[in-house]
Formats: structure tokens, sequence, C-alpha cells
């Protein structure tokens, strides 16, 4: 048992200023406000200006959560970047970022867990800060899915927007930090939500319109199905971790793709609307950044109190799906 857990000691964000609204979306595909507020609870999404690379967001973010941690940028010892769109395939996000930053003293690498990723990641710079390899560990959640959004297609151009999250971690006092955890996959799922990158099937090619080959596309059903089912039972997982009940919780803090998939697992474990962190219906899909995005929010807006137990709880791409137990003591 160690003397210290690890725990975030600095939060940031950076959400761009272009928004595309639900009337937006009005001109440009058959739907409507009612339509995209009943079937996902988005209201608007913000969108990185072209010509912009994506990691520029990543690289505010972490600036923010430097700063907060009251740390400098050579003090961090390891960047790790959760994207499912990266600008390049190399250098990695996070190399990209490294530079942006001039965290010259840091290794970084991308972690492609889909929307999970933060919470993947979570439990591997975990590893590295009890173990005692490193001090400080940067997490960067920087998700630019307008890149891979046909916005011809209602089905998924509706759901997604820009962001990047960032938290460091570090060592804190036994009673805070990150607790049990939870990771799983299931690839037998994977093919219900995909975006080709160097290599694309047949199949994949028909599911999407001509020029749009590398475009996301997700069996929604199937998704929302596995979305409901996996975050119910991952928050129980956790919570049989360890040993306490949904009443013993202060805030889920859960990937924010759908408004009825929150709500529903939320039915499912008997959650109060006030115990869940939510912001989708200013934001759209983050995917990985959902969650940092609300703990930067949430802590700067003083919601939460040391001492608070949050779960963190995910589903994604991959499919995967993951939860961890977090107490708060910032």
């Amino acid at each position: 048992m160690h003397d210290f857990s690890a725990g975030i000691i600095g939060t940031g964000k950076y959400i761009p200023g272009k928004v595309i609204t639900n009337h937006d979306l009005e001109k440009m595909v058959d739907t409507s406000d009612e339509w995209i507020i009943k079937r996902t609870g988005i209201k608007k999404r913000h969108i990185l200006e072209d010509g912009i690379p994506s990691y520029k967001m990543g690289i505010k973010a972490a600036e923010q959560a430097i700063s907060d941690a009251g740390i400098n940028p050579e003090d961090i010892d390891l960047i790790i970047t959760t994207t499912e769109a990266p600008d390049y395939l190399s250098p990695s996000m996070a190399c990209l970022i490294q530079k942006g930053i001039n965290a010259k003293n840091a290794a970084a690498f991308d972690l492609n867990a889909a929307c999970t990723g933060f919470v993947y990641a979570m439990v591997v710079a975990q590893k590295f800060i009890e173990s005692g390899y490193y001090r400080y560990v940067l997490i960067v959640s920087n998700e630019g899915l307008s890149r891979v959004v046909d916005w011809k297609s209602r089905n998924t151009c509706v759901l997604f927007g820009d962001a990047a999250g960032a938290v460091v971690l570090g060592k804190v006092d036994r009673q805070f930090g990150i607790k049990e955890s939870y990771l799983a996959s299931f690839g037998d799922l994977g093919h219900n939500l995909t975006i080709p990158c160097c290599y694309i099937s047949d199949e994949e090619k028909n599911k999407r319109s001509e020029n749009m080959e590398r475009t996301i596309w997700q069996d929604g059903s199937e998704v929302f199905t596995f979305a409901v089912r996996s975050m119910t039972d991952a928050t129980r997982i956790i919570l049989d971790k360890a040993g306490i009940s949904v009443k013993d919780m202060d805030y889920l803090i859960p990937h924010q793709a759908n408004l009825r998939i929150i709500n529903g697992a939320a039915k499912r474990l008997e959650i109060s609307d006030e115990q869940i962190g939510v912001i989708l219906h200013e934001t759209g899909n983050i995917s990985s950044a959902s969650i940092p995005v609300v703990l930067d929010i949430f802590s700067k807006n003083g919601k939460f109190k040391n001492g608070n137990t949050l779960i963190f709880v995910a589903f994604g791409g991959g499919l995967t799906c993951g939860s961890l137990r977090f107490l708060w003591g910032k």
C-alpha cells in the first residue's frame, strides 16, 4: 500500500468559438431542431475552423492544466493524448503537443480507445505514478471529429463537435485520487462504429457516400443498446469493487454521446439528475474530451468538494468501455 495516490492536480479545456446550431443543420440536411433535441439532447456543437490543426486545441487545454497545477512544462514526465481523429499518424498528437508546450523532458504517445480514451489514459497514468516511474503525467483528450464527419449524413453530423480537455496527474494524499478501475473491450462489436484510415474494405465503402470513405459511420441502434448496457454495467462493477452504493456517489461523470443514453443508464441505476455532470447540450459528442471538459468546468465552478466521490464512465468505438472511482481533492 502506497502512502499516496495518483490524482488530478490541474485541469484545462479548449472549446472552439465557431458554433453550429441545430437550426444551422436544418439548412444542411433533412432534420429539425425539435428532432435533434428529442433524439439526442444536443442544441449546438463547436467546430474547429478550417485550416487550423486539431492539436492546437490540445496545446491550449494543456497549457491551462499545467498552469492550474502550478508546475512548469519541463516538469511533465509523460504526455498521453487520447484521440480518434489525429492530424497525422506520425508524428503523434502527443509529440505535436509536447513541442507546442515545450515539455522537453516528456515522453509522449497517443492512445486510441475512442470515446473511452480518457478513462483508459487515467489508468495508464495511475500505474506510471504509483510505480514511481514518473512524477507528473499530462493527459490531453484532443478530439476534432468534425474533420471525419459526413456533413450530408444526418445520422452522424448532428452528433459530433470538437474540443480538448486536459488534466495533470501527480501524487496526492492517499485519501484522494484514483481508486478502483475497470477497462473492457468488445472487438467482436467493433464493426458497429468505424472510421477507416489506411485501409477500407468494400463493405465499409458501401456504407458511405461517394468520396466520403474516411468518415465516421455507426449503426445507431446497436451502439445505443451497447452504450446503455455498458454504462450501466461498468458503473455497477466499479461500485461493487469499491463496496459502495449509488447513494454513496456524489457525481457520475459520463461520456456524453446522447442524452437518451445517459438517461437510460441513470434510470437503470436509479441516479438522480443532480448527480450527473452533463454538458452535451452545449458541446455535442466530443468523444474522449467530454469527461475532462466536465471536470474542468465543474471544478472551476466550485461544484466539487474535497472528498467527493466521482464515478467516471465511458463507452466508445472498438467497442470499448471503462469506469473508475475518483475521490476529488485537487
